[in-house]
């Protein structure tokens, strides 16, 4: 069995992306207020800004109005932003949380039981982490 990188969504710069493909469709925050029929614009700031992800729904729907698969809207996160992380120290939480993140993929095999044991131990532990890499 090979080893497998576990994937994990960059918010801050999925933010940035979504921003980036907004303008590039030459559509405004008000436009995709109005599209999504969110009575304000925060939850649009909050995804550009990485403090949230959309939910899957609101994803797809961004999707199909930017003309991109969803797949082009998220950016995964990549070794190189961990240690931007890292050396920045912006985030030491995240930092060291991703960099025990990297260290436990490459010992382990993913199985299907390691798989589900390793998801089941980092849930909840990982929003804190994205929360405050965020911030």
């Amino acid at each position: 069995m090979k080893y497998m990188d576990f994937p994990v969504i960059d918010p801050v710069a999925t933010g940035h992306n979504i921003k980036t493909l907004r303008e590039e469709k030459g559509l405004t925050v008000r436009n995709l207020q109005e599209f999504f029929g969110f009575e304000e614009p925060q939850a649009i700031y909050r995804w550009q800004y990485g403090k949230t992800l959309p939910s899957v729904d609101n994803l797809y729907a961004l999707s199909v109005i930017l003309e991109v698969p969803m797949e082009r809207i998220l950016i995964p996160v990549t070794y190189e932003r961990v240690n931007q992380l890292e050396k920045q120290q912006e985030a030491p939480a995240a930092s060291a949380f991703l960099y025990q993140f990297k260290k436990k993929l490459a010992s382990i095999r993913l199985t299907s039981f390691s798989f589900s044991a390793f998801l089941m131990t980092r849930t909840s532990s990982t929003k804190n982490v994205i929360k405050h890499a965020v911030q």
